[in-house]
């Protein structure tokens, strides 16, 4: 098979930045789908301008099939103000280089679909760019791209400014193109649903592994142990990592077998992921036995509602995962738990023992003037977290920090970093309790993964509003979403029934928590419903006892790692009691969707 780019010995650097790639040699296939991963500034995106011919090498040779047709969504870009949404897309007012105007397909219908994909069915043909913010010009842009053919599509950063739906309906989309896709992105689910190879920028070089994040986290693993390349404090989070891979969701457990004796290796000494029975104990003492209780409360934001009657509890060492669209209000409810802004109605009490920690969307209040040690140990110089103590110098290195890092001013810092340090003073004041707002913003898969890490074993409640799928599935146990219509919705199916419901096949009233119910029009009669409200309790009971069942086995697992018949003879245990869950939940399902609210 042709390769339709290669790379011949490319170097690139930048004055004060240095030496990003050396002597690279790379080749595309016509049908390559990759994934490019690497620490913040490691040169990930200057390797997609020199893919797209946008920027030459200080040395070695670019070369593009004859007539290649590349579409390239940067980083940072400029539409013209006066454009509309039909110039953009349709017309020729932003393309890549080499693109044409066509679009033999795509008449406003077509057009319509993507924007709607994109979280901006909303907009009309005919509205201008210009009062958009940048999240929606990056969208208009990215729908640009997609109603074109092209032999070679190169996004940076594509899921910025999506939601969960918006992410999902991309991976799909993606799915289904023709040519080749290249795509530099932190979100890790993202990374696993759509490429079938993976490039790492590191060390001025860059190392080709087949698969997706996942075959990249255990290969990467299995170098490393070989070569011992790194510290043991690294490898034994990548050795939690793989553990959690492992043991994950159904659809992130297809890896290329030849892994996964290499991997077992690595985790046959692996201790639970998260000892949930445990943090929980722990999150009581350290709380108490309230944190929130909301009561009938109203909160709009502006002229919006955006919660409309809610009665919700949240107790010590709950860890929620919000969901909702852009706009939905995650953001709102967060500043209001945090005591930021005040209910439009009822009554939110916080526990007396609550001491929150928001983690917000702005930088502002990083102190510009300090050091980035200075900064932390301006909060505290010594952290316990769980049963870890750690100096503040030992906090920064957890998230990537090295020793001459941890000295260069706070005004200096990049977003990735100001957003790393913010973090840090958070975790440095030991609260009991974080609300995190999009805390994956700007970081990078290794320090991505610290994050969890730490979350991981955090003894207190947390609630997370994220666009972040592996982030939400990793460190949360309970998910619920924001429709837009004032409610909050438990969600036991997690993200999956969030884009079930947001695809519309479900109603958002289900299961919700929620004040005043709405009217019901099952056709079921009142002793029915009676009936059918005691068989949906008894399967939540059900769930629970296999949820616990399903740690026990895991716990095993970890306790036997080297005992090949007794892992062999667990693995059926836990299989049969996933699928057992699966039954329960997807019966619990059909039922609620019948019950009276």
């Amino acid at each position: 098979m042709a390769n339709i780019i290669n790379l011949d010995r490319v170097s690139k650097g930048y004055g004060a930045a240095g030496q990003l790639l050396t002597d690279v040699s790379l080749g595309l296939d016509d049908d390559a789908r990759i994934g490019i991963v690497g620490l913040n500034g490691a040169g990930k995106s200057t390797l997609l301008r020199m893919l797209a011919k946008t920027e030459e090498p200080d040395s070695g040779r670019v070369t593009h099939r004859r007539d290649l047709r590349v579409a390239t969504l940067p980083q940072t870009f400029t539409l013209a103000g006066e454009a509309t949404v039909r110039d953009v897309v349709l017309g020729t007012a932003w393309l890549s280089e080499g693109m044409g105007a066509e679009h033999e397909w795509a008449g406003d219908a077509g057009v319509r679909a993507i924007l709607d994909g994109l979280g901006m069915g909303h907009l009309g043909l005919d509205t201008p760019v210009g009062p958009m913010s940048g999240g929606e010009r990056r969208r208009v842009a990215l729908a640009a791209l997609l109603v074109r053919e092209s032999d070679l599509l190169i996004l940076d950063e594509p899921t910025n400014h999506l939601d969960v739906a918006g992410v999902d309906w991309l991976a799909r989309y993606l799915l289904t193109r023709k040519g080749s896709l290249i795509v530099v992105t932190h979100d890790r689910w993202f990374l696993d649903a759509v490429c079938t190879a993976t490039w790492e920028v590191v060390d001025e070089q860059v190392h080709a592994y087949e698969g997706g994040y996942a075959a990249w986290i255990l290969t990467r693993a299995e170098r490393q142990r070989v070569a011992a390349a790194v510290e043991a404090r690294r490898q034994n989070l990548l050795r939690k990592e793989i553990a959690w891979l492992r043991r994950g969701p159904p659809a992130r457990t297809s890896k290329p077998q030849f892994r996964i004796d290499a991997a077992n290796a690595l985790i046959a000494d692996v201790p639970p992921v998260r000892d949930t029975v445990s943090l929980q104990r722990l999150a009581v003492t350290r709380l108490g036995k309230q944190v929130y209780d909301l009561e009938n409360v109203t909160l709009n934001a502006g002229p919006k509602t955006i919660l409309d009657g809610l009665t919700w509890q949240v107790g010590p060492g709950d860890r929620i995962a919000i969901l909702g669209a852009n706009g939905a209000g995650k953001t709102t409810l967060l500043r209001l738990l945090a005591g930021v802004s005040r209910t439009d109605g009822g009554r939110l009490v916080t526990g007396s023992t609550v001491r929150a920690a928001f983690l917000s969307q702005e930088l502002k209040e990083l102190p510009g003037d300090l050091r980035l040690l200075e900064a932390v140990e301006e909060v505290a110089k010594r952290v316990r977290l769980g049963d870890r103590e750690l100096s503040a110098g030992q906090l920064a290195e957890v998230f990537g920090f090295t020793d001459k890092r941890i000295w260069t001013p706070v005004s200096d810092l990049s977003g990735g970093e100001r957003r790393r340090l913010q973090m840090l003073r958070l975790l440095a004041a030991e609260p009991n309790v974080l609300l995190l707002d999009e805390p994956t913003n700007d970081l990078d898969t290794d320090t991505l993964a610290a994050l969890e890490d730490l979350l991981d074993s955090w003894p207190g409640t947390m609630i997370v509003a994220s666009h972040d799928r592996y982030l939400v599935e990793r460190v949360t146990d309970t998910v619920f979403g924001m429709f837009g219509d004032g409610r909050l919705v438990h969600l036991p199916g997690g993200i999956d029934e969030y884009l079930t419901r947001t695809a519309g096949r479900l109603s958002p009233s289900v299961h919700q928590a929620q004040g005043p119910a709405t009217p019901y029009a099952s056709g079921l009669s009142a002793g029915e419903a009676r009936q059918a409200r005691k068989d949906l309790a008894r399967m939540e009971r059900q769930l629970q006892k296999l949820d616990e069942r399903v740690l026990k086995i895991n716990e095993e697992l970890a306790r036997h790692g080297s005992d090949y018949s007794k892992l062999v003879e667990l693995e059926a245990q836990l299989k049969a009691t996933q699928e057992e869950r699966g039954q329960v939940e997807e019966a619990w399902l059909e039922l609620a969707e019948q019950v009276p609210e």
